[in-house]
């Protein structure tokens, strides 16, 4: 099938927290040692391009003791003054591959108690609900990282950990990572479509809503994960909620469009039963209309097979595509995956008026995208 290469996936993971990196207790567990250090000297750049720093091992946690009192060169991602934790890995008998992480009392107690990476992440995610947003940046990062990977039906199965006080808190707070916001939008909703406390229910979703309408600048990532918390907590009605919006209109911005799509893209993957899946393709043909979204648009109603919109998706060849080859490349791969007989007829006519940039289209849609 010539559009499948052009269809969307979705990881299991949270897909609106852009983590980057690996937790502390994978790379506890991963390493071949594990000590404390202090650092020597500032970072400089190595012949990779990324920054290390000297560091002297003071106590050596697990593994290789006779490490004690060694100078040893590790990956930052900042340099660091004091003391930090360091991770050594490879192979029995050859040199270590070190990071270090810039770390105060707190911060090293977090990393012997972490619990095992091997663990199942539903049995792992309590113990880090509780130290989201915690005043150590470092194990605030780590506990935000670990939620943003976790897949979702484990994070489902950790929301009655959630302290919905401080969710809606984190939600109204403008000066907060956005990055996590997004991520307490979504737990949110969960503690939302869980609780059975009306008052509690009724403020989750009204604090989701404010947060949605809060005037915000052209760059606010987080938004999507908004979104997804309301399509959470409210099924049908939170998808009615965010049309009425009007955010796939002519007067939306594209940055909003591209928050709603990838909201919508996470309810097709995970909300099937809560949300009828002929409505998430219907809230995405909308987007049709949105130049800034098109393309991608009708790649998901592709994945969606959604046939039923080949005359729509046909259309922007002319109105959209003239301009835009990734609009004709996804145009191309829609109609030559629809088995429908009219997916035929509208590739023979556009054929008929734009035949070479119609074949390159269709070569270009059997590439990975």
């Amino acid at each position: 099938m010539v559009g499948c290469s052009l269809w969307v996936t979705i990881a299991s993971a949270c897909p609106f927290c852009n983590v980057v990196g690996r937790p502390l207790a994978q790379q506890r567990d991963e390493a071949a040692v594990v000590a404390i250090a202090e650092s020597l000297a500032a970072a400089v750049a190595g012949d990779d391009g990324l920054l290390q720093q000297p560091w002297r091992i003071d106590q050596v946690i697990r593994g290789r003791p006779d490490l004690g009192g060694s100078v040893v060169t590790a990956h930052v991602g900042a340099s660091a003054e004091g003391t930090g934790v360091l991770f050594g890995e490879g192979i029995v008998g050859e040199p270590l591959r070190w990071t270090a992480v810039l770390a105060d009392e707190a911060v090293l107690g977090y990393v012997v108690a972490v619990p095992a990476w091997e663990a199942p992440p539903a049995e792992r995610l309590p113990w880090f609900a509780r130290r989201l947003e915690h005043p150590d940046p470092v194990i605030a990062e780590d506990a935000y990282t670990e939620f943003g990977l976790a897949p979702f039906a484990a994070v489902r199965a950790a929301a009655a950990a959630l302290d919905a006080a401080k969710l809606m808190a984190w939600v109204a707070e403008p000066g907060i990572d956005q990055r996590r916001r997004g991520l307490y939008g979504l737990l949110l909703g969960l503690v939302a479509s869980q609780t059975h406390d009306a008052m509690i229910r009724t403020a989750a979703i009204s604090g989701l809503h404010n947060a949605i309408e809060m005037p915000a600048n052209d760059f606010r990532s987080g938004f999507d994960g908004l979104m997804g918390g309301v399509l959470v907590a409210e099924g049908v009605a939170g998808l009615d909620y965010l049309e009425g919006l009007g955010l796939a209109g002519p007067a939306g911005r594209p940055v909003d469009q591209r928050h709603l799509l990838s909201a919508l893209r996470f309810a097709w993957e995970f909300l099937g039963d809560e949300i009828p899946r002929e409505r998430i393709s219907r809230a995405t043909a909308r987007l049709l209309a949105a130049p800034a979204v098109a393309a991608d648009a009708v790649i998901d109603l592709a994945r969606q097979q959604a046939w039923g919109d080949a005359d729509a998706v046909a259309a922007l060849w002319e109105s959209l595509g003239d301009d835009d080859p990734l609009v004709r490349r996804a145009v191309a791969g829609y109609l030559t995956a629809c088995p429908l007989p009219a997916a035929s007829r509208l590739l023979e006519h556009i054929r008929g008026r734009d035949p070479e940039r119609l074949d390159a289209a269709i070569e270009a849609a059997r590439l990975p995208r």
